[in-house]
């Protein structure tokens, strides 16, 4: 067992104002399997890139592991899948422990001799994990497996990792975190800090820390009121005594000036003490609530439409080539629901979506939409975001300054708006087509995969709006918790 050593460790993009890192040090272990946490555009693909020497930083990163990331970078998709398990193993001697990790992975041998381009996004994610894990010497830096995957695919290659040891995991599926990882590395506001155990027991200890940071503010903040009042009426006490000093006789006898003055000075004394303590109160607070994560709540602005009834599907079928996708699908969608479609991948769950948002033709079946329904569709895809977020508002027709809001309390810098989208990073993408579509008065929320590298705290912010919300939903999303809470129907293909 060694360790990986990050000290006084600072990092800014070239060109570029924002602190990425600064003056950060930590230290982990090279036996955890550590999952790496935080909000989107925090930085930790970033450090997952500076483990890997792709940028120059200043202080120090020592290792005595040689670090892999994943996805690893497949340059001819065409070429046989074995022939690129043996370019990321490095020799092919040792391939042969390939088909002990498929195994574990619950896939057949034969996949090594398909063309890398005909296995799905599952199956890719499977393969590349098998032949990164073989290599003994490597440390593996794990960004963002989930994404695509179907809920069956997460628990399976959830359970292969809990076998492994030795990785950094970003993932931002709750569940999936909880079953393979047993260290939390987490990337706060103003530090990062490293913890032992999993998703679960992090956010039990962040809950309680954050807790006792407000019930501790709150109790300063009552301290220093008090002290600052009995600091300024003992004040007040010491000058009135002073002034009695040169008064006139009381009954015939002068003031004693040293008795008062030593009274006075008593006073002034302790006005001096409680104004000390109050400074240090004040000093104890600062910083108490700087990584208290704050999640202002979001709003969205469904129509109501005159029809109980949205969307009806009767025999509804998708063929592809010869392969049936499914066939003879029917279901219903009533007002104020919210349907799950829940199936492995190739499925054709995006199918239905895009038949339903009027982006493909139904091929056999019928799909009818309510008369003049308004329809706001959220894709999978957002790397066709480009330009800035006004320029993107006026394409789309949306309330620029509800846009904008919306962004903020997802946890969006100012400093971004003015960027151009494709520096985003993808969690911050699919925020912004998710502020979109909350930015819309629609009577029907279409949303495919919404939750795809979006942060555990964002997701979290929209399970409690659509849960206190009215909007009809149809929706695919594989975060087993996110579609428990939020799916008030849900179809299996």
């Amino acid at each position: 067992m060694s360790s990986i050593d990050v000290l006084d460790m600072s990092f800014t993009y070239e060109g570029s104002a924002d602190e990425i890192f600064s003056h950060v040090s930590f230290r982990i272990d090279t036996d955890w399997k550590l999952g790496f946490i935080g909000r989107n555009g925090r930085g930790k693909t970033t450090f997952l890139r500076l483990l890997m020497g792709e940028h120059e930083y200043t202080g120090r990163i020592h290792a005595n592991v040689i670090f892999e990331y994943f996805p690893y970078p497949v340059r001819d998709l065409s070429a046989m899948t074995c022939d690129i398990a043996a370019e990321i193993c490095g020799n092919e001697d040792e391939l042969w422990k390939i088909y002990r990790e498929l195994s574990l992975l619950d896939l057949p041998e034969d996949i090594l001799y398909r063309p890398f381009s005909t296995l799905s996004n599952g199956e890719r994610t499977k393969v590349l994990l098998a032949a990164m894990f073989i290599r003994d010497d490597a440390f593996l830096l794990i960004d963002e497996p989930t994404n695509h995957l179907d809920m069956e695919t997460r628990a399976i290659v959830s359970d292969y990792l809990n076998k492994k040891k030795g990785f950094i995991l970003v993932s931002h599926d709750r569940a999936f975190l909880d079953g393979c990882i047993d260290h939390v590395l987490s990337l706060n506001r103003t530090n990062i800090e490293v913890q032992k155990g999993n998703f679960s027991s992090w956010q039990q200890n962040k809950d309680y820390q954050d807790s006792f940071s407000v019930a501790k503010d709150e109790k300063l903040r009552r301290d220093i009121a008090r002290l600052e009042e009995a600091a300024k009426r003992s004040a007040d006490w010491s000058d009135k005594l002073e002034s009695t000093k040169y008064g006139t006789k009381n009954s015939g006898l002068r003031p004693d000036r040293g008795f008062i003055g030593a009274n006075a000075a008593r006073m002034m004394k302790r006005a001096k003490s409680q104004q000390q303590r109050s400074e240090r109160a004040i000093e104890e607070k600062k910083g108490l609530l700087d990584n208290i994560e704050t999640s202002d709540k979001l709003k969205i602005q469904p129509e109501k439409h005159f029809a109980k009834r949205l969307l009806t599907a009767e025999r509804l079928s998708v063929r592809f080539g010869e392969r049936d996708i499914f066939r003879d699908l029917s279901f219903e969608l009533m007002a104020g629901e919210r349907v799950a479609l829940v199936g492995k991948n190739g499925s054709g769950k995006s199918c239905i979506l895009k038949m339903a948002a009027g982006l493909m033709q139904v091929q056999e079946g019928s799909l009818k939409t309510a008369s003049g329904l308004k329809i706001s569709y959220v894709p999978q895809d957002t790397e066709g975001l480009q330009g800035n977020l006004r320029e993107f508002a006026q394409e789309r027709g949306i309330d620029e300054s509800l846009f904008l809001t919306i962004l903020r309390k997802m946890d969006f810098e100012r400093s971004q708006f003015d960027k151009n989208m494709r520096d985003y990073s993808a969690g911050q993408r699919k925020k912004v087509l998710l502020a979109a579509s909350l930015s819309e008065r629609a009577n029907l929320y279409i949303w495919d995969e919404p939750l795809n590298y979006i942060d555990v705290l964002s997701r979290m912010q929209i399970e409690e709006l659509l849960q206190d919300s009215e909007a009809s939903m149809l929706f695919v999303e594989h975060d087993r918790e996110f579609t428990e809470k939020i799916a008030t129907k849900t179809i299996r293909l």
